[in-house]
């Protein structure tokens, strides 16, 4: 069976840092659900839309074996929305990975699950996240996985996909790309 991973869209999400890791995830053979929380179609920070393949309130968080958050500005409305949050909660106490990019970690800060583990995020969420640690393009602690940015999705997304699939596979993945 393939393991199934829920991406939660919303407005001003950045392009990169989803579509990177959702191709990554589908070359791997991941079923990846792309979950908007409002409208299907979801604009990106750079006008780029994408019709999600759900709303989040049609799905059920225990199907999946891993969350992923994007980042970009849209992070905002991630928060606001308390949701995103919520189902991060779920699955960390469920022992199910979460795994966020850029602004992203500020969701798990609000969703309480940062608190003493090692992670990374972008430098404008530093100030709300003086823990971070910003030197490291990608950082696994347990069940939680976190990057910096645009700039790491694709580090970001061949981890994701040795986490569910193995490293032979994601190296197999990164040569055909030459990564």
């Amino acid at each position: 069976m393939s393991a199934r991973v829920l991406c939660l869209l919303v407005d001003g999400f950045e392009e990169i840092e989803a579509v990177t890791p959702i191709d990554l995830l589908r070359r791997a053979g991941v079923e990846v659900t792309t979950a908007a929380l409002g409208e299907l179609t979801v604009t990106g920070r750079n006008g780029i839309q994408i019709l999600a393949d759900t709303r989040l309130a049609d799905e059920l968080p225990d199907a999946y074996d891993l969350l992923f958050l994007p980042g970009g500005p849209g992070v905002a409305k991630l928060r606001e929305d308390g949701r995103p949050a919520a189902i991060a909660r779920i699955f960390t106490e469920s022992g199910k990975r979460v795994a966020a990019i850029c602004a992203a970690p500020l969701v798990l800060k609000d969703a309480g699950i940062l608190s003493g583990k090692r992670f990374t995020a972008h430098a404008s969420a530093l100030r709300e996240l003086p823990d971070a640690i910003p030197g490291e393009r990608v950082v696994i602690e347990g069940n939680l996985i976190t990057s910096r940015g645009a700039g790491t999705a694709l580090d970001f997304g061949l981890v994701l996909v040795a986490e569910l699939c193995g490293q032979e596979l994601s190296d197999e993945i990164g040569a055909s790309i030459h990564a």
